[in-house]
């Protein structure tokens, strides 16, 4: 058996779309889907924008059982989840049930549902909290859920990394694979815009408050005043190569080519932070170079400090080489453990298409430390191989390396 690991489905959902193609349309056309939040009156609060998605109704998509005891993160997770394995034409009662694993991230749990049941604890009492409230909160529910949905009884995972966590998860499943199980479900997805969870996000110092959609995530850019948050996120279908070939997946995307994860030091060492690390490893864990590297999928924090971290950690691994760098999550929010799937995502459909993505920013200035950032048009360049970075809170980094898989 082989150690390479090929994507054969994904999907995602996000503010720009639900699906694959709708989602990537409205990437390339350059559309921005950050807008207030309608889900509960924002008076009071100081930041009111959000990726939101506004067109997904979980009853559409789930059996009406499932949505009693499903957060709508979790809702979304097995959407999504369905349309990755569509998309990888599989058929998952024809495929020995220990032979397939499931592995997430997530970041914040079932806010929504477990703040409406705490409010029916203080309010009403014990007897009326939702039996549900026991695991519908839980960080590994979506691993649960996706596992009983679909009959998957192999090794089953969750891992917590913040916005660094979506590229863990993927680590660890191709991680899996590597261990013997052939095919593994895996990647993150978040919400946390109900009054309670909004009000956590902002907590942290770090969501912009800038109230045009067009101005209020800037990654790089000199006005760049802290990112809005955003919900979904993209689960992928990985596959052992030759498993994948033998079962006759009509698509294969691309592969896990390489992943590494580090951990900043304690703030006042005087030591450098991560992330570089994390790209260097990574790279080398794939068998290659930064020479290799066509394209770059930024954590793109919005953040001044961070930003310009980051961009003197890539200057540093490129050198005087100028790698295009894409950051698509400026037009649909940060995604907590949903980010690095999506870019994941996003950057085989890079592939596929020889396309960098845009990001969303008005009338840009020149000020992006360096870095060749792809704004305003797609641009069309030859892209092969990809690295994607991602950082979280409290000194979570991790970076991972797709290509295009070569038989």
């Amino acid at each position: 058996m082989s150690t390479r690991t090929a994507v054969t489905g994904m999907s995602a959902a996000t503010a720009l779309g639900l699906g694959t193609e709708e989602y990537w349309k409205a990437v390339l056309a350059g559309q921005n889907g950050l807008r207030e939040l309608s889900r509960f009156d924002t008076a009071g609060h100081p930041a009111k924008l959000a990726g939101e998605i506004t067109e997904f109704r979980g009853a559409d998509h789930l059996p009406g059982r499932l949505l009693p005891q499903t957060d709508i993160s979790t809702q979304i997770a097995l959407a999504v989840a369905d349309w990755a394995i569509e998309d990888a034409a599989l058929d998952p009662e024809k495929v020995r049930d220990y032979d397939m694993g499931v592995v997430t991230s997530n970041a914040l749990g079932g806010f929504e549902f477990t703040h409406r049941e705490f409010n029916k604890l203080w309010s009403q009492g014990p007897q009326s909290v939702s039996v549900y409230e026991s695991f519908a909160w839980f960080y590994a529910v979506n691993t649960g859920q996706i596992s009983i949905r679909h009959k998957m009884r192999g090794p089953g995972a969750a891992l917590v990394g913040e916005q660094a966590g979506g590229l863990d998860a993927i680590g660890h499943a191709r991680r899996t694979i590597r261990r013997g199980t052939p095919l593994v479900l895996t990647g993150g997805v978040d919400s946390a815009l109900d009054p309670w969870g909004w009000a956590s996000q902002q907590a942290g110092g770090q969501v912009s408050v800038e109230s045009d959609p067009r101005y209020a995530y800037l990654p790089f850019d000199e006005r760049a005043a802290g990112y809005v948050p955003g919900e979904g996120g993209a689960i992928l279908v990985l596959e052992e190569l030759t498993a994948a070939m033998r079962r006759g997946a009509p698509r294969l995307h691309g592969e896990i080519a390489g992943y590494a994860a580090t951990f900043d030091p304690k703030p006042g060492s005087g030591r450098p932070p991560g992330l570089k690390q994390a790209a260097e490893l990574a790279i080398a864990d794939a068998g290659l170079t930064p020479d290799a590297i066509d394209l770059v999928f930024a954590d793109a924090a919005g953040l001044p400090e961070l930003d310009r971290a980051e961009a003197g950690a890539l200057n540093e691994l490129f050198g005087r080489r100028k790698v295009p760098v894409a950051a698509p999550k400026a037009a649909f929010g940060r995604l907590y453990s949903g980010g690095g799937p999506v870019d994941v995502l996003t950057a085989l459909l890079s592939i596929r298409d020889d396309v960098v993505p845009p990001v969303a920013i008005p009338e840009p200035s020149r000020h992006f430390h360096g870095l060749d950032l792809v704004v305003g048009e797609p641009r069309s360049a030859d892209v092969d191989t990809v690295l994607i970075q991602a950082r979280g809170r409290w000194g979570f980094n991790s970076a991972l390396v797709i290509r295009a898989l070569r038989a």
